[in-house]
C-alpha cells in the first residue's frame, strides 16, 4: 500500500499472524498511515479479519472514534456470518454488537451506529431459537427505526428493517401471539410480508450493486410465491462481480436456492 509519493522507510506489520502490508513510517518511528484507511484497503481486498484488527487499533487509542467503531462492527458481523456455529462465531457477534453500541454512544445522532447495532443483533437472532429471536426483535426494531428516522434512505437500515418484517413473519403464528400477549411485543402485530418486500426493494433501489440486498429480497419473493421475481434476482447475483467479503457465500447460496424454485 502506498500513501505518499515521498520515499520513507517501511516495515511490515502482522495483523493476524501473517505479514500483510507495508506501512510508511515517520522518522520518529510511528506509522504515518491512518489505521482506518489501512483497514478500508484490507476490507476492499475482502480480508475482514485483517481490517477488523486495524479498525480496533484505531479506537484503541481513540475509544470514541466513530468511523472505526462502525466499521469494526461491520467486519466482525461479516466474519461471524461466514463462521461455523460455535464459540468463535458467538464471540464475533458479541463484538459486533459492542462496537456498534460504542459507536452510538460516540455519535447518537448518526445513522450508521444504529444500523450496525440492528445488523449485529439481527445476526444474533438468526443464530438463535424462536424465544431468543423474540427477545432480540425489539432491539432490532428500535435500532433500525432510529437509523431510518435520521436517514430514511439508508440502504442498510432499510435492509435490516425489511428482514425484521420477514423474520417475524417466518416465526409461527403461535409464537408471535405468545410474544404479543406475554412479552408486551405489540410491535409484532405490525409485521407483514408486503412491508418486508417494500423495504428490501427500497434497499436495492438505493444501493443497487450490492449482492446481499438482492439476495435477501429474492428470499422474500420466494416466500411470497413469486418464483419468477426471485429467479431474476438470483440470475443477477450469478452475473454480479464479487466485491464484499461474503459475496462468494451469497453466490453459492443463491445458486443452491435457484435450483429449488
Amino acid at each position: 500500500f502506498f500513501f505518499s509519493s515521498r520515499r520513507r522507510h517501511t516495515r511490515y506489520i502482522s495483523v493476524t499472524g501473517v505479514q500483510t502490508c507495508a506501512l510508511p513510517i515517520s522518522p520518529a518511528g510511528r506509522s504515518a498511515a491512518d489505521p482506518v484507511a489501512v483497514g478500508d484497503s484490507l476490507y476492499r481486498l475482502r480480508r475482514p479479519a485483517d481490517a477488523l484488527a486495524m479498525y480496533r487499533s484505531a479506537f484503541a487509542t481513540s475509544p470514541r472514534r466513530y468511523e472505526a467503531l462502525c466499521k469494526a462492527s461491520r467486519a466482525a458481523a461479516d466474519l461471524a456470518e461466514a463462521s461455523p456455529k460455535g464459540p468463535g462465531r458467538d464471540s464475533l457477534l458479541l463484538a459486533a454488537r459492542a462496537h456498534a453500541e460504542a459507536a452510538i454512544q460516540a455519535r447518537p445522532n448518526h445513522p450508521d451506529g444504529h444500523f450496525a447495532l440492528g445488523r449485529a443483533v439481527g445476526r444474533m437472532a438468526l443464530a438463535a431459537g424462536p424465544p431468543d429471536r423474540i427477545r432480540y426483535a425489539k432491539i432490532i426494531w428500535d435500532a433500525s427505526h432510529e437509523a431510518l428516522s435520521i436517514d430514511s434512505t439508508h440502504p442498510g437500515a432499510l435492509h435490516v428493517m425489511g428482514m425484521w418484517h420477514a423474520e417475524v413473519m417466518r416465526v409461527n403464528s403461535f409464537t408471535r401471539a405468545f410474544a404479543r400477549r406475554f412479552m408486551g411485543a405489540h410491535v409484532f402485530a405490525e409485521a407483514s410480508w408486503s412491508e418486508a418486500q417494500r423495504l428490501l426493494e427500497a434497499s436495492v433501489r438505493h444501493d443497487s450493486t450490492r449482492i446481499v440486498h438482492r439476495f435477501d429480497l429474492a428470499g422474500i419473493l420466494a416466500d411470497r410465491g413469486d418464483a419468477a421475481g426471485a429467479r431474476r434476482q438470483y440470475d443477477w447475483i450469478a452475473r454480479a462481480p464479487v466485491v464484499d467479503p461474503n459475496d462468494d457465500l451469497y453466490k453459492r447460496q443463491a445458486a443452491d436456492r435457484v435450483k429449488k424454485l
